[in-house]
């Protein structure tokens, strides 16, 4: 048994760290949101400006509304609300995983530092070709807005954050030599 865990010790260590580190960033993200309610939390409205803007950058008339004491914004055309969106909208659970994995992984270089930014970045830009995605389903397919937003564009999203996961440690990580 000895042997095992010394064996798998660098695999428990990363898990242990990546768990830990996915805990306190959840755990204070939690807090961050809770100290906004009954409003949507500023991370959230300035998400659903910039989803308003790319709408109207492509020829839609969309305006992001926040209503007092509701915790989402209103993506609406024509005083018609297409599409709430809510804190776990704003794409920072995602950038928490995605951190998480990269501060428990290592190495602590300059290139974790770029690539850090740079998947935040491209998390970003992906979750609000999600968000604009959505509301065109929401308004054109609202009976298979569930599915799409449940499963379909969470699907995708993660697979940008493991496809980014995988880029850093085949490109910017070097094996242990025994």
């Amino acid at each position: 048994m000895k042997n095992l865990i010394t064996e798998f010790k660098p695999t428990i260590f990363f898990l242990l760290k990546f768990l830990g580190l996915y805990l306190v960033g959840n755990l204070l993200y939690g807090w961050f949101v809770t100290a906004w309610q009954p409003q949507a939390d500023p991370l959230t409205v300035w998400v659903s400006h910039q989803s308003a803007w790319v709408l109207n950058l492509v020829g839609h008339d969309v305006k992001a509304l926040e209503y007092v004491g509701k915790p989402y914004v209103y993506l609406q055309v024509n005083e018609k609300a297409i599409l709430s969106v809510f804190e776990g909208c704003n794409g920072i659970n995602v950038v928490i995983v995605f951190f998480s994995f990269l501060l428990a992984f290592g190495p602590y270089t300059k290139s974790l530092l770029w690539f850090s930014f740079l998947g935040l970045l491209i998390i970003h830009v992906s979750n609000l070709a999600r968000i604009v995605l959505l509301f065109f389903v929401a308004q054109y397919f609202p009976d298979q807005l569930f599915f799409v937003h449940k499963y379909l564009f969470t699907a995708f999203i993660y697979l940008f954050v493991f496809l980014l996961w995988i880029w850093w440690v085949v490109k910017f990580t070097k094996p242990k030599v025994a």
